[in-house]
């Protein structure tokens, strides 16, 4: 599982989404490093009333960030071979549990950032079209920095994230293992209901 890892994955997230996105690959680097700076002096500019009402976090995520995650592919790669046994009454309440998941992971984490530089690399081509991933490193003083790469694609209106590896671990691979064990001890609505749980109780 990821854990400090988690952490610096979903601080580093708000650097990929925002405003319009280019459509060429070697624009992607320059915009996470100007949506980055943007989100954080956003977030800085509310700091105050973010920490008297935590909450208001999720409608800053909802605003900025969810519009430009591909959610849907998120989830069909988190659950593998088991999206399609789904119905589609499941497939969407999987798909709203596990983005509530997500999303309130990174609130966490957001809400806890401290300065952690990010260094953004060159863009690198996946040899698919429209695909491209973002390295970039994030370094805490006194730590090895921690590469962080984004896999992305242009839908047509925008770059949208659809996975990230966090030091060679994939966070769709991730959830895929603990999704699949979920899946085989109690089926899909046991998947749905645990996801439930967890937001319940503000886990990630």
């Amino acid at each position: 599982m990821i854990t400090r890892r988690h952490f610096l994955l979903f601080v580093t997230l708000m650097v990929l989404l925002g405003g319009a996105v280019g459509a060429a690959a070697e624009d992607a680097s320059a915009l996470v490093k100007q949506t980055a700076e943007r989100m954080l002096s956003a977030l800085e500019a509310r700091r105050a009333d973010v920490n008297r009402d935590p909450a208001l976090i999720y409608g800053m995520i909802d605003q900025i960030l969810a519009p430009h995650f591909d959610f849907k592919k998120i989830t069909q790669g988190a659950l593998g071979q088991h999206w399609r046994a789904a119905t589609p009454t499941q497939q969407q309440a999987l798909m709203d549990g596990f983005k509530q998941v997500l999303v309130r992971t990174y609130a966490r984490s957001l809400l806890n950032y401290s300065g952690e530089e990010i260094r953004y690399l060159p863009v690198k081509p996946t040899g698919k079209d429209n695909t491209v991933i973002v390295p970039t490193e994030v370094r805490a003083p006194g730590s090895t920095p921690i590469p962080i790469d984004y896999r992305m694609y242009n839908s047509g209106g925008g770059w949208k994230v659809f996975d990230v590896i966090v030091n060679s671990a994939s966070l769709v691979s991730n959830y895929r293992s603990s999704f699949s064990t979920e899946i085989r001890q109690n089926g899909i609505d046991g998947l749905i209901t645990k996801l439930a749980e967890m937001n319940r109780k503000g886990q990630g």
